[in-house]
């Protein structure tokens, strides 16, 4: 099998928003959603006082990122968890809090390429779509889902994950076909759903199969229920100084960011009030102006670019809960 190959979004952008947060003797970064390791390693080459905990749900992806950052030794260590585990890590490695957590949502590239996982329609492929998938992983396939949903849920999963406006047309084409045939592999839904799709239709927003192969991953995942569980937990996990960085590429996920950004950095004290009392500021403030985008450029050369939104914010007050950090006597 080729070595699957991955250009990180956004790259030199993710790591300037996370340097100030690095700059320092012990300072460290989870990188939520490690997969190859791109976004670590040039975090490791940019800020050479940091340390990386790199945490991943897929055990070939952790494999191959530890592989390619041996050369960074004890800098970084490699985690098989969920990001939505981040309490749970940070805790198993004796870590109070750390200096910044990256998320790059979404579907690696090294599952995309990788024909055996499923995830891809250009190839036919068992319709896995666990991202972890290992043998001890006993959680429904996305062939179950097709094989076992009500017409009602799917729907519901199509037009809410893939926000497909064929999503009933759709639905109600599987239930007919797999009481013939239950749905085992990827060829078969592609070719429905190119009979399903209006020719018109199939013609612009890209491949007519995207939308649903999205819908089906994010539900096999459960990934926006773990991305409502983890940024919290990653606000809550950063010190004063510390960044929380967050890549998404779907509406809903972005959405669910920008919810929780905005509830951090809210101000708790009544809007007509002439002053904000000390010790009553919020505890962290926006670092992006809104939701920043991939240019032209960059889109043309990786099209996975094109959806990116990239929001961050840092923590500029202790958490309640803060212990004294021993390497600078400052509240974490």
């Amino acid at each position: 099998m080729d070595r699957p190959q991955h250009d990180p979004v956004l790259l030199d952008r993710v790591v300037a928003l996370l340097r100030p947060a690095l700059d320092r003797d012990g300072a460290v970064l989870v990188d939520a959603t490690l997969g190859l390791g791109g976004h670590t390693e040039a975090v490791l080459a940019s800020c050479s006082l940091a340390r990386v905990v790199g945490i991943d749900r897929d055990p070939r992806a952790l494999d191959l990122a530890r592989e390619r950052l041996a050369p960074h030794g004890d800098r970084f260590a490699g985690v098989h968890a969920v990001y939505d585990e981040i309490p749970d890590v940070l805790a198993d490695l004796g870590l109070d809090a750390v200096d910044g957590v990256l998320f790059d949502l979404g579907v690696s590239s090294m599952q995309l390429d990788v024909a055996d996982r499923g995830f891809a329609y250009a190839v036919d492929a068992p319709l896995d779509m666990r991202m972890d998938g290992g043998p001890d992983d006993h959680r429904p396939t996305a062939a179950d889902v097709l094989n076992t949903y009500s017409a009602a849920e799917l729907t519901r999963v199509l037009r809410d994950y893939g926000e497909e406006k064929f999503a009933r047309k759709i639905a109600a084409a599987v239930v007919r076909r797999r009481e013939q045939e239950p749905f085992t592999t990827s060829a078969r839904l592609v070719e429905l759903l190119y009979d399903e799709i209006p020719a018109p239709a199939r013609r612009t927003g890209g491949h007519p199969a995207k939308r649903t192969f999205q819908a089906l991953r994010m539900e096999v995942n459960d990934e926006l229920a773990v991305l409502r569980r983890a940024v919290p937990a990653a606000i809550d996990a950063i010190s004063v100084g510390g960044r929380v960085v967050v890549e998404s590429y779907h509406s809903l996920e972005d959405r669910l960011v920008k919810q929780a950004f905005t509830a951090a950095t809210r101000s708790e004290v009544p809007p007509d009030l002439p002053f904000v009392p000390e010790g009553s500021e919020p505890a962290l403030r926006l670092v992006t102006r809104g939701a920043e985008k991939a240019d032209a450029a960059e889109t043309a050369a990786n099209p996975r670019a094109a959806s990116v939104r990239l929001r961050a914010v840092e923590r500029v007050r202790p958490r309640p809960d803060a212990r004294t950090d021993s390497r600078t006597g400052a509240a974490s």
